[in-house]
């Protein structure tokens, strides 16, 4: 079968490792009949679509959705989502209960190997969130165009979010389910103003216009805004300057009606990338805004890495913890790598002798440094480097570990860093996967060469009406 072949009336199965589908091609060709089939695209299980052929492997083909025939028996439109199909949450027409059987699922999926490793293992029932909707404390919308010749749309200035697996279309709608009230508001404010100004949609293909992002931050525990809005100052146009003066006026105009926004910043960005973040101009009040999670407060500026969902954060936080005796632990050495947001870390604080948290991204380090001196954190170290460079050195200079925490990237940890980890034989490792597939693939080394074992798996949900998972996996030796 050949690249963009259409498979017609496909059965969606089940969601797979990476965050792929799965289901069977039915052919009356005994070499096809019954193949796998690997799914790109935002589908639900049960569902009948249409798919287009990427490529034809030896054992499986990979597709990507294209039409999607039958809505699957489990689709339910959420009774407070005004519109059908959502950019960013495209789950929240599936009952919530059943989004937590679909994930789970795919964390045993994605581990049923590992098993055949530990033949007692088991993994405990998800941990749900206590917020289904309106969770993010921070969103990023986008201004763009909406061109199809297919749809007959031709729409110049839309805000919100890419069209899914589209970039070179933005959707544009006024609200979305994943922010509460008061942002969606916010949001709203800034896309009228926005629209009603004679300026242009910043044109990704040209790299030339005006308006280009607008993001927002909340602290939802004590309820402060952050406002970044991102621009092209140097779009070709006598009058930038007095357009700079009216985005800079309006915005602050808007503090009066919302007294929760506590800074405000223009982001300068001529930058080609699709980023919204460049050069930072503070044109109201605060530098940053404050969030508490347990007993730690936090300073947030416009680059911090924070948890999405502030709410439950904190039970993320509490579940790695509880993994460990506090009181075990007052002369340990922990080391925390992939530190991201340094949260971990400063809360094992409380209790160790000494963190040593690591981390690649310095924008991070001066955020975080800074947290530890405002909540009187002094047994903490904060390192910016690789972590597979920093183990390398740290176990040359035949320093010490007595608990390893890990919580990398979605991508992966660096295979260099895992024999390095083993070395250190620390009674426990603790684990936080956010991607189950990967984190198969660490366990895997981890079993076969090494005597740790698996004491406890509990995925936990932070993220709501998307397929993400958090894992939190504690290893003793």
């Amino acid at each position: 079968m050949k690249k963009w072949t259409i498979l017609e009336n496909i059965k969606v199965e089940k969601l797979v490792f990476w965050w792929k589908w799965f289901a069977r091609f039915k052919s009356e060709n005994p070499d096809l009949d019954w193949k796998a089939l690997f799914i790109t695209g935002w589908v639900i299980p049960g569902s009948i679509v249409n798919l287009k052929i990427l490529k034809n492997r030896k054992d499986y083909i990979e597709t990507q959705c294209m039409e999607v025939v039958k809505v699957s028996p489990i689709e339910k439109k959420h009774p407070d989502n005004i519109y059908w199909d959502q950019a960013g949450s495209k789950w929240v027409n599936i009952p919530y209960e059943e989004q937590l059987k679909i994930k789970a699922a795919q964390v045993e999926e994605s581990l049923f190997h590992i098993k055949t490793l530990q033949k007692d293992l088991k993994i405990n029932d998800i941990i749900p969130s206590p917020l289904v909707d309106w969770y993010r404390n921070k969103i990023e919308f986008s201004f763009w165009k909406y061109i199809s010749e297919k749809e007959h749309k031709q729409e110049h200035f839309n805000v919100w979010f890419h069209k899914q697996w589209e970039f070179s279309k933005v959707e544009d709608f006024d609200w979305t389910i994943l922010i509460d009230d008061l942002m969606n508001k916010i949001y709203k404010e800034i896309k009228d103003y926005s629209k009603s100004s004679w300026l242009p949609a910043y044109d990704q293909f040209n790299h030339q216009w005006f308006f280009r992002h607008i993001l927002l931050r909340r602290a939802f525990f004590t309820d402060q805004v952050m406002i970044i809005f991102s621009i092209n100052h140097k779009f070709n146009t006598a009058n930038i300057g007095i357009e700079l003066q009216k985005a800079t006026d309006f915005l602050i105009s808007i503090t009066k009606k919302y007294s929760q926004i506590k800074s405000i910043y223009l982001s300068l960005n001529d930058n080609k990338s699709d980023t919204a973040i460049w050069e930072l101009k503070l044109i109201y009040w605060e530098k940053f805004i404050e969030e508490k999670l347990l007993w730690i407060t936090f300073n947030i500026s416009p680059k911090s890495f924070f948890q999405t969902n502030s709410f439950w954060a904190e039970k993320l936080y509490s579940e790695v913890l509880n993994q460990i005796d506090k009181s075990e632990i007052k002369n340990f050495t922990v080391l925390d790598l992939y530190a991201g947001t340094w949260t971990i870390g400063m809360i094992f604080a409380k209790y160790a002798k000494k963190v040593i948290s690591v981390e690649l991204v310095s924008d991070a380090s001066k955020d975080w440094e800074e947290n530890a001196r405002k909540n009187e954190i002094k047994n903490m170290e904060f390192v910016c480097e690789k972590v597979e460079d920093f183990l390398k050195n740290y176990i040359e200079k035949w320093e010490k570990a007595d608990l390893l925490i890990i919580d990398p990237p979605r991508a992966w940890m660096h295979p260099n860093a895992l024999p390095n980890i083993l070395k250190f034989q620390t009674k426990n490792i603790i684990y936080v996967s956010c991607n189950p597939a990967t984190l198969s693939r660490d366990l895997d080394y981890i079993l076969r060469n090494s005597t740790y074992k698996i004491s406890s798996i509990t995925p936990v949900d932070m993220f709501p009406h998307t397929p993400h998972i958090e894992t939190v996996v504690k290893l003793e030796l």
